[in-house]
């Protein structure tokens, strides 16, 4: 029973297992089976699609090969018809080569006849030159033979001249020379005074418009100046206080400032004496002040001259800087507008220098503004050409140097220098400016009122003036006139004719401008006069 039962469970078990392992089995061989047909299915679409695309690659082979064959054709008939082009391109380029050739041949053949015909013309007129050459040759003879003659003939003239003349070639000749010249000097000196006298009109007129104009629009006041200030006193009695005890305050003031006190028998005033024109101011000043106070002792004295001092250096510097915003200039160095503001108390020949400076600055800038020139830097050199006054009483040297060796001090530039150096004609200007500072100094020292002159030496410049005149050879009489701005000289016409007149007169004016000192210009007017008188009897 238990192997029965075994036997039924061996052969459920195989039963089982064939159950599961068939289904599996079945399904393999179906997918098999279904692969199978699928790939015969698949190889015959292939086959199908191959036959296909081999059909379509031999059509367009096919259609390829007679497109080429199309081309071909085509591009044999291209060739074709551009080589015919080219053909007929050459054809009638040869053509034309030809025809020009044909032309450049005749055109050598008409040149060749042309030379030809040159040849045969150059061949006459050498035969022509020749014969003329010849004949030539035979007038030269000619002429030889008749200068020979002509020479001969003027030896005999010049000695029968000779003869007549009882001169000899030479001496004929250096007379005829000589008069030549004089007639050409005379002519000539003739011409140049013409051309001078024209260009002294124009130069003057011009001149005189310009400085005119400039001294019009530069309007100034003149008054004249001393070494001596006088101190008016309220009484007589103001005297004895300011000499003191034993002369003891007017000792302390002159010992203080420098300056001389000079009381005499005149009335109410106290006269100062100096060179010094600052400390005069201020010994003017201290002995106004000591004189309202009324305290007057040696203490009182050296502090009130210390204080005028103090203020004074104030008003010196103010007045620097005064003339410089007048002028218009800007720039200058400090100490030089202190020493502009010294030149206020400095005179010279009566006339202020202060106010002289600023008015040569004021007269040289307008004309500078006239020309066109540098307006700046000739009231500049203006304002600065006296600047060696204000301590020439302390320096030694001219004020011409003084002033130039400040100039260069305080770092001025070369040309201002120069300007300041030639304001007298000591050195020669360099540029236009400094002619305008000379001609600004001597408007400003000629102006009427402005200098004061002694009698005796205004006599001795006029003699002066005169016997430089009378010295030459020829002047008979000289007149000074106007005021020795004018000097006429009358002189001898049989020996000072109307050239060498001319001459006498640049002559004179060389040696008045070398040996005299003299504002402005002066004038030499030469006179030749020819007087022929005869009396009826």
């Amino acid at each position: 029973m238990n192997q029965l039962i075994g036997l039924l469970l061996a052969v459920d078990g195989w039963a089982i297992a064939l159950l599961v392992i068939l289904p599996i089995l079945g399904l393999a061989i179906g997918g098999a089976v279904t692969w199978y047909i699928l790939k015969q299915v698949s190889k015959k679409k292939s086959e199908q699609k191959l036959d296909e695309t081999s059909k379509k690659v031999e059509e367009m082979l096919a259609n390829a090969q007679a497109e080429c064959k199309q081309l071909k054709k085509e591009a044999i008939l291209e060739s074709k018809e551009q080589d015919l082009k080219r053909r007929n391109e050459f054809e009638q380029e040869m053509k034309e080569k030809r025809a020009e050739q044909q032309r450049v041949e005749s055109r050598l053949g008409r040149q060749e006849d042309m030379l030809e015909k040159r040849e045969s013309e150059i061949s006459r007129k050498e035969q022509s030159l020749e014969d003329q050459k010849k004949n030539l040759a035979k007038k030269t003879e000619e002429v030889e033979k008749a200068q020979e003659q002509v020479s001969h003939q003027q030896e005999l003239m010049i000695q029968e001249l000779e003869r007549i003349a009882q001169l000899t070639k030479e001496e004929a000749k250096k007379q005829l020379t000589d008069e030549i010249l004089d007639e050409t000097r005379r002519d000539c000196a003739m011409q140049v005074r013409n051309l001078e006298q024209q260009a002294k009109d124009d130069a003057d007129m011009n001149a005189k418009n310009i400085i005119s104009l400039a001294i019009q629009r530069c309007a100034s006041d003149h008054a004249s100046e001393t070494t001596v200030s006088v101190v008016p006193l309220p009484n007589d009695d103001m005297k004895a206080r300011i000499i003191g005890r034993e002369g003891r305050n007017i000792r302390a003031i002159e010992n203080a400032t420098g300056i001389e006190l000079v009381i005499d028998d005149t009335p109410e005033v106290v006269i100062l004496s100096g060179f010094d024109p600052v400390r005069r101011e201020i010994a003017r000043l201290t002995l106004e002040r000591l004189i309202s106070d009324g305290r007057i002792h040696p203490a009182r004295i050296e502090e009130t001259v210390e204080k005028v001092t103090k203020e004074l250096d104030q008003q010196i510097k103010a007045a620097g800087e005064n003339a410089m915003f007048e002028v218009g200039i800007f720039g200058l160095h400090p100490e030089l507008i202190k020493l502009i503001g010294r030149l206020k108390f400095r005179t010279s020949y009566g006339q202020n220098v202060y106010r002289h400076s600023i008015e040569v600055a004021q007269l040289a800038g307008l004309m500078a503004q006239e020309l066109g020139l540098d307006v700046n830097f000739a009231k500049r050199a203006g304002l600065l050409h006296d600047i060696g006054k204000a301590v020439d009483h302390e320096q030694e040297g001219t004020h011409i140097q003084i002033g130039a060796d400040l100039a260069k001090k305080y770092k001025e530039n070369a040309m201002i220098v120069n300007a300041i150096m030639a304001h007298h004609g000591d050195v020669e200007p360099k540029t236009i400016e400094a002619v305008l500072v000379q001609a600004a100094d001597a408007v400003s020292g000629a102006r009427p009122g402005a200098r004061r002159e002694t009698g005796a030496g205004y006599v001795k410049r006029l003699e002066k003036l005169e016997a430089i005149a009378s010295g030459f050879n020829g002047v008979d009489k000289s007149y000074a006139i106007q005021a020795g701005r004018e000097v006429r000289v009358i002189v001898k016409p049989e020996v000072i004719d109307d050239a060498k007149a001319l001459f006498l007169a640049k002559d004179i004016a060389k040696k008045i401008e070398s040996e005299l000192e003299y504002p402005g210009q002066i004038k030499v007017n030469v006179i030749r006069e020819f007087r022929s008188v005869e009396y009826a009897k």
